[in-house]
């Protein structure tokens, strides 16, 4: 395990709890207490969590989430999602991320690579987002240049909604748009519960090259009120390994790669 990837194993502790002793990194990634105890440091400068005497706790932030974030369910594999994502993503790329759980896990993991957090001149990696949680979230990393679309607040998710957000995004391009989805389903397609949401998503994938959908596996076979695209919009879905056969099998049918995030 390289040191990137032990930071990653070291963000996934703490995902599971919130709370990490020093003893539990040694225990769990086999290094030495002060290895564990470096990584804590390295972790803490670039504000990914709080140093305590002996661990850490997750990093708090200055505003509070709404109801959707602080009930997130699914939230390891939706870890393990935003880890598949970010393998995608090679440094300098533009990318699209619209708001929801998902899409804020694949944001934090964006920031914690090293080649991305590496000192440069340069910008290492753009983020195009609607979801101001994202974009507070991302304001601490000055290697990444985090471009926000316009829009008027929708409460219940922090993202930016409306026809104002068409100003921004008509006039860019993006390598890759992650979106996230309140269902999925391989005939239907993509689906969420707002109609505004559901605009901006859709026109974020349409200036992308390639354009995600991003769901753990409790969302497959689920429609919500509001669609996106077909399959020829969205003809990848990154999710969990609790899809089924018969799921991966009715995808493929219907032109979809699936990327199981293990």
């Amino acid at each position: 395990m390289n040191r990137a990837e032990r930071l990653n194993a070291v963000l996934d502790l703490l995902a599971e709890t919130g709370q990490l002793d020093v003893d539990d990194i040694i225990t769990k990634l086999d290094v030495s207490a002060a290895t564990a105890r470096r990584d804590l440091d390295t972790l803490a400068s670039q504000q990914l969590l709080t140093r305590t005497r002996g661990g850490a706790i997750g990093q708090s932030v200055a505003y509070d989430l709404p109801i959707r974030y602080k009930k997130e369910q699914h939230a390891p594999e939706k870890l393990r999602i935003a880890h598949a994502a970010s393998a995608l993503v090679p440094r300098g790329a533009v990318i699209g991320l619209c708001g929801g759980t998902t899409s804020t896990a694949i944001a934090t993991v964006l920031g914690a690579r090293a080649d991305i957090m590496e000192a440069s001149p340069h910008s290492s990696l753009t983020v195009v987002t609607n979801a101001i949680n994202i974009a507070a979230q991302l304001a601490m990393r000055p290697q990444i240049k985090t471009v926000v679309t316009g829009g008027v607040l929708h409460p219940r998710s922090y993202e930016l909604v409306g026809p104002y957000s068409d100003i921004v995004l008509d006039r860019i391009t993006m390598d890759i748009a992650f979106i996230g989805v309140n269902g999925i389903d391989p005939i239907v397609g993509p689906t969420v519960h707002d109609e505004r949401e559901a605009a901006v998503n859709s026109l974020m994938a349409h200036r992308a090259s390639r354009a995600i959908v991003v769901a753990d596996s409790s969302k497959i076979g689920h429609n919500a009120f509001a669609t996106m695209g077909s399959s020829k919009l969205f003809n990848t879905l990154i999710t969990d390994a609790g899809i089924t056969a018969e799921q991966l099998a009715a995808f493929a049918e219907n032109g979809v790669e699936v990327i199981v995030a293990t």
